[in-house]
């Protein structure tokens, strides 16, 4: 973050040029990601050891960097205390600098792929399953579980295919499903999302420690549940499916037709064991907000838990933009999170990042004065190489000067590719934790 006037004031805001007021959206950026980062979060949560062993099962782009920090932490308090496990991340989200196993001396690492499953995946969902089954009731089963776990962890039902799986995974994310669609699919072709990794694990108790991406954070949903029960039931995914005009391969309608329910909410199975939601998008909101107040400026929270279409978000979000600023004398800042959704009817690049802030960017037209910023806090958004972008108010004239309009790169969702030009990516690399998307508009006052 750039260094501002002691103390901070409004007016202090309001005087920054446009690269020191981008420079300034960057350090909240940074400031709500390291909020959420498993490094300040797991060494306060370490449980005692129990009588038999404990191992570390988990799934997710947060799960390496939780993986390291569990162990770290254990080896400081009870190195003498038997620990071993794995847990799968996405290809290039391992422990940096570190060999294929990181920093894990008793905690595997694996790397698989995201968003569309692999073998690999496959073979993590297949190596946990046969690292929880024998245990027994003194033994403890500790959950590492974030946003990504669905892809990285899939193992598919009896009579489904991982191509089965890949083809609806694809659709549904092409189609704008909401995530908790989404996953009620998932969790239904799965033989290990769903609770179905705590019922193997059973009777040994299982401790599920969870880093949301999900808007609403509700525990089943973040990486399709797999040590919690599930309340939904196989017609609701059949019914998802079907809703959204895609094709079901004739396995998978099978499946859904005959299948029994996954373990339920009040299973006796769940008695022992506990969960627990130790960061998600409110957090790094809120500690944006409180960089953001340090300097003098008025926050508004629109929401941790906002969903849609992204372009018709930005497209929103600018209104109210606009608005605020035409009543203002001082400075405002408007933060968002949650997971917006895309539509695919083009063949350009991007995520729902990009694409929300080019909508955001169209319907702004240029006005003076409003500044923005949106990244996916894992540091990809969707499956290109950057985690967002941002822009200052005169882009709207470099674009035009470029040749660049903002509908015609939204006609054919290329978002990417619109920033590009402008040189406004923003590219972190992995950032190792996930609680999904962050936005910030910055809004200054009108000069005559």
């Amino acid at each position: 973050m750039i260094t501002l006037p002691t103390p901070s004031t409004p007016e202090a805001i309001a005087a920054l040029s446009e690269p020191e007021a981008l420079n300034w959206l960057r350090g909240l950026a940074d400031a709500a990601v390291n909020a959420v980062h498993p490094d300040s979060l797991l060494p306060a949560e370490l449980p005692p050891a129990p009588a038999g062993r404990t191992v570390v099962v988990g799934a997710g782009k947060a799960a390496a960097a939780m993986a390291a920090a569990l162990e770290r932490a254990w080896l400081a308090q009870q190195p003498e205390a038997p620990l071993t496990g794995l847990v799968v991340t996405r290809y290039g989200h391992g422990p940096q600098g570190q060999g294929p196993q990181g920093e894990g001396r008793r905690i595997e690492v694996l790397e698989a792929s995201h968003p569309m499953p692999d073998g690999l995946s496959e073979e993590a969902a297949r190596r946990m399953l046969e690292a929880v089954e024998p245990l027994g009731e003194d033994d403890l089963v500790i959950a590492l579980i974030s946003g990504g776990g669905s892809a990285l962890m899939s193992l598919p039902a009896p009579g489904i295919t991982l191509a089965d799986k890949q083809a609806l995974n694809q659709a549904l994310l092409r189609c704008g499903a909401p995530i908790r669609e989404i996953n009620t699919v998932r969790r239904h072709l799965s033989a290990i999302k769903g609770g179905r990794l705590a019922t193997a694990a059973h009777p040994a108790r299982v401790l599920t420690w969870l880093i949301s991406d999900v808007p609403g954070d509700d525990p089943t949903l973040i990486a399709s549940g797999p040590t919690l029960p599930d309340a939904s039931s196989p017609a609701d995914a059949l019914a998802i499916l079907e809703r959204h005009g895609i094709e079901i391969p004739d396995g998978v309608r099978r499946h859904l037709e005959t299948a029994d329910r996954a373990p339920a909410p009040g299973d006796s199975d769940f008695a022992r064991d506990r969960s627990r939601v130790l960061a998600r998008a409110r957090d790094a909101l809120n500690a944006a907000r409180v960089a953001a107040e340090a300097s003098g400026i008025e926050v508004r929270v629109l929401g941790d838990d906002l969903e849609g279409e992204a372009r018709d978000l930005g497209r929103a979000q600018a209104r109210l933009a606009l608005s605020s600023q035409s009543e203002r004398e001082r400075p405002l800042l408007l933060l968002s999170g949650g997971e917006t959704s895309v539509t695919v009817r083009g063949e350009g690049r991007g995520g729902r990042n990009v694409e929300y802030l080019l909508g955001l960017f169209e319907a702004l037209q240029g006005a003076p004065g409003i500044h923005a910023l949106a990244i996916d806090t894992d540091g990809i958004d969707g499956s290109e190489d950057n985690a967002g972008a941002l822009f200052a108010a005169s882009d709207r004239a470099r674009a035009e000067c470029l040749g660049l309009d903002p509908d015609a790169f939204l006609s054919r969702n290329d978002a990417y590719t619109f920033f590009q030009a402008l040189d406004r990516l923003i590219v972190t690399g992995p950032t190792r934790t996930n609680v999904n998307d962050f936005r910030a508009i910055l809004i200054l006052p009108r000069t005559p």
